[in-house]
């Protein structure tokens, strides 16, 4: 077990599930809710050139999304909207999510939403992390979303700007990330980071001394030596994590 007093989620193919997601289903329904039904083939080859270009779609949509925009969706203005209101339709929550975070919470944890998303599909607040948790009815358990966009109060909604540009891979975010919880009366060993990637959010997090968990149930990318602990599941927090007491 370890004992922490707050604990960081990353969220792409962590906290959101899109194993159930499929392409042509959510390229379909953006153009119908464009008016261009007729167009849905032709979009659907473009979105599968750009697989073969990048690799993956996880990998287009991850880090190429503004040429979804442009060349799939032609630069329509309001295709990044829509697209991003539809592919809430089909994203799923992670196997034990809410059960974890609900656990967390009466632990008297603070939680944190710690995402690498580097553009939104929108200001902070209606971009796809905050769309997710209030879709879901997560933002109970959430206090922020940390991003290179900024800090979002959820509660609040107010954005601190001083997180903007920084981030997971360069460990900027982390850094001005332990200065603030410092300022909290936490420090970084009381500190927990869970996600599934390891150059984001295991060994940069690590390197600055928060503990860390690995989250191996959408990619499992192998031992790493920086994770403290690995889950396949996010109810299993609840057998490693608990709020330290009070010294």
């Amino acid at each position: 077990m370890i004992d922490v007093k707050w604990a960081g989620i990353d969220f792409g193919q962590c906290m959101m599930d899109t194993r159930k997601m499929r392409t042509y289903l959510v390229i379909g329904d953006a153009c119908k809710q464009m008016g261009e039904s007729d167009l849905i083939d032709v979009r659907i080859h473009k979105f599968r050139l750009l697989k073969e270009k990048y690799g993956s779609y996880s990998t287009v949509k991850r880090a190429h999304r503004d040429e979804i925009i442009s060349y799939v969706f032609d630069d329509r203005p309001d295709a990044r909207e829509v697209l991003s209101w539809v592919e809430q339709e089909h994203i799923c929550m992670a196997n034990g999510l809410e059960d974890a975070l609900a656990y967390l919470c009466d632990q008297g944890i603070k939680l944190s939403v710690v995402s690498e998303l580097k553009k939104t599909l929108g200001p902070m607040g209606t971009d796809v992390v905050s769309r997710f948790l209030e879709r879901h009815n997560l933002t109970g358990y959430v206090r922020d979303v940390i991003c290179p966009q900024g800090r979002f109060d959820v509660i609040s909604g107010s954005v601190d700007l001083k997180y903007k540009g920084k981030t997971k891979e360069e460990g900027t975010i982390y850094d001005e990330l332990a200065r603030d919880l410092k300022n909290e009366g936490i420090a970084v060993s009381e500190a927990v980071m869970i996600g599934d990637t390891l150059w984001t959010d295991i060994s940069p997090a690590k390197m600055r001394g928060f503990r860390t968990i690995q989250y191996t149930g959408y990619t499992d990318m192998g031992y790493c030596e920086d994770a403290d602990f690995r889950i396949s599941d996010f109810r299993q927090l609840k057998k490693i994590v608990v709020k330290k007491a009070k010294e």
